[in-house]
């Protein structure tokens, strides 16, 4: 034992000067775990809030708080006359645009190339018995190109009918495929104005009110879990490298005073809030309570290593860390090892013998 004198005198003479007999003990051999304190809130698992994905007005609400629901249910219903029309214009235009409604069309287009190439065949022949007649010497120049122009008009109004028949299927198919996807749009658009549940589960708060005016950045709605629950803890910066996941936690609630539960360390965020320089940590009820509610607020200890059977001394026994008082007023400095909140490792200094006295601080 290393005997300290000169530093501590102070804390020996106010120990003597003291009438009431000072508290004692012996170090003792127990199990000491070491933890990191962390508090928070439960939450339900896939807990989220609900936003608008359009501007209007709450027309209806679906649902009530503390129901359940499945996935893709309507919770609430959002009117905007504006959607409404966009989406009523853009089937008109698709009704318009449709290939069968302008079947008629195509047919007329398709007449136009029949009739040039019927012109265009005929003329072909008429040149060519003027070429013939004019090899025999029957007929005169200007017969002859009197019928080659004719051939090269007709020539060039069938091949332009083709091309006018292909640039105007080609507009159809274009106008057909923008007017399909404008209609989607707009049915997209306008299935936004109906909130639907991305999870089956249970609506734990209704933010709005019907005829409330509603936008993207106004949260709707409070869907979680059902039966499912995390705790949502906050750990210092200090402290967070020494956390991993899958380590035990011993929970307290505040609902549940006076009951421990045990959870298990399944998620660390890995970026730190700038804010309050900590990190938010996830875990799960090994046995959860029979009733739990998000926004229930706990404390907790994360167990990052234990030790059975050691020796130990009261933490309130420890003076700056590393000296004990003992019984004959000696001053002792001792080497530690764990520590929690009621006890501290001894791992030398003193033994199972040395009876220590309960400094006055």
């Amino acid at each position: 034992m290393k005997r300290i004198f000169p530093n501590f005198i102070f804390i020996c003479g106010t120990l003597f000067a003291c009438s009431t007999p000072p508290e004692t003990t012996f170090p003792i051999k127990k199990n000491i775990s070491e933890s990191v304190f962390a508090s928070g809130l439960i939450k339900a698992k896939n807990q989220y809030r609900a936003f608008a994905n359009t501007n209007g007005i709450l027309s209806s609400l679906s649902v009530e708080e503390g129901e359940l629901v499945e996935e893709g249910q309507i919770l609430l219903e959002i009117s905007n006359e504006s959607t409404k029309l966009s989406r009523e214009t853009a089937e008109l235009a698709r009704e318009f645009a449709d290939r069968r409604e302008n079947e008629l069309k195509i047919k007329e287009v398709e007449v136009s190339i029949e009739f040039a190439r019927i012109k265009f065949e005929n003329d072909s022949l008429l040149l060519s018995r003027q070429e013939n007649l004019w090899k025999q010497g029957i007929g005169t120049a200007n017969d002859l190109e009197q019928r080659r122009l004719n051939f090269q008009n007709s020539k060039t109004q069938y091949l332009s009918a083709q091309l006018r028949y292909r640039d105007f299927k080609r507009e159809l198919e274009f106008n057909e495929r923008n007017a399909s996807k404008n209609l989607a749009i707009s049915k997209s658009v306008e299935g936004d104005l109906s909130l639907r549940s991305k999870i089956a589960g249970k609506v734990y708060a209704l933010l709005v009110e019907k005829g409330e005016m509603v936008n993207p950045q106004t949260p709707l709605a409070i869907i979680g879990s059902a039966d499912e629950f995390i705790l949502e803890m906050q750990v210092d910066e200090y402290d967070v490298a020494k956390v991993k996941e899958g380590q035990r936690i011993l929970v307290k609630l505040d609902s549940y005073r006076g009951e421990i539960f045990e959870a298990v360390l399944r998620k660390i965020n890995p970026i730190m809030d700038e804010r309050t320089k900590s990190f938010t940590v996830e875990a799960e009820f090994v046995q959860k309570p029979d009733v739990l509610y998000p926004n229930l607020n706990f404390e907790a200890n994360i167990l990052i290593q234990a030790k059975e059977n050691v020796l130990t001394i009261p933490r309130n026994y420890l003076i700056q860390d590393r000296f004990v008082l003992a019984a004959d007023g000696d001053t002792l400095e001792i080497q530690t090892g764990l520590k929690d909140y009621q006890l501290v490792e001894v791992l030398g200094g003193i033994n199972e013998q040395t009876k220590l006295k309960k400094p006055f601080l």
